[in-house]
């Protein structure tokens, strides 16, 4: 009977963890169809940013990339947030001016508003950085079938990483979720993805 109770368990998790990985939750390197991705619910949110509250609200009638991270990320954001450099790089001047970049720190506790601010400036002018308290965060991107968890790492200098989705998501000019795109995709794919909602 023990034996077949850990058997349910062991498959359960390994479920689990497959699906996490089939969504690009833990492995940098997956590429996923944005076919396969339902879109999420989404919906407007208030954050704070370096220079007061910002709401989704308030980027209407502009074509949003939202994205969710953290800031000593090693690698996925920094990646996501190249993406999305050289895709806002692919926009004339009157396209970039209906678009915003919306950079969401899921790390609160180390992530200053400054320093998010100063981090997403390295990669676009145009780039805002938000965060909030950690219940608002859950929140939010539960809307947005986002996912992130707290992993300490003991003996790091970091003492702990965050593992997350990595996702950009595209958000029409009225507030809807339009489209997923995987961060590693070519950044003519994510430039393509936010002209078709301008």
């Amino acid at each position: 009977m023990l034996k077949q109770i850990i058997g349910v368990v062991l498959a359960m998790t390994l479920g689990a963890g497959s699906a996490w990985i089939a969504a690009g939750f833990f492995s940098p390197d997956a590429v996923v169809s944005d076919a396969a991705l339902p879109l999420p619910q989404g919906g407007d949110f208030t954050l704070q940013g370096v220079n007061g509250a910002v709401n989704l609200r308030d980027f209407r009638g502009k074509t949003v990339v939202l994205y969710f991270g953290y800031t000593a990320c090693p690698d996925i954001c920094p990646t996501s947030m190249a993406t999305l450099k050289a895709a806002l790089g692919q926009l004339n001047a009157a396209e970039l001016q209906q678009v915003q970049g919306l950079f969401v720190s899921v790390d609160p506790e180390r992530d200053t508003l400054a320093h998010i601010q100063r981090y997403v400036g390295y990669f676009h002018h145009s780039l805002i950085g938000v965060s909030g308290e950690q219940a608002q965060l859950q929140e939010i991107t539960r809307r947005y079938n986002a996912f992130y968890r707290k992993v300490d790492v003991p003996g790091s200098a970091m003492a702990y990483t965050i593992d997350h989705s990595a996702i950009l998501y595209v958000i029409d000019k009225q507030g809807q979720v339009r489209e997923q795109v995987q961060h590693a995709v070519p950044p003519a794919e994510l430039a393509a993805a936010i002209r078709r909602w301008l």
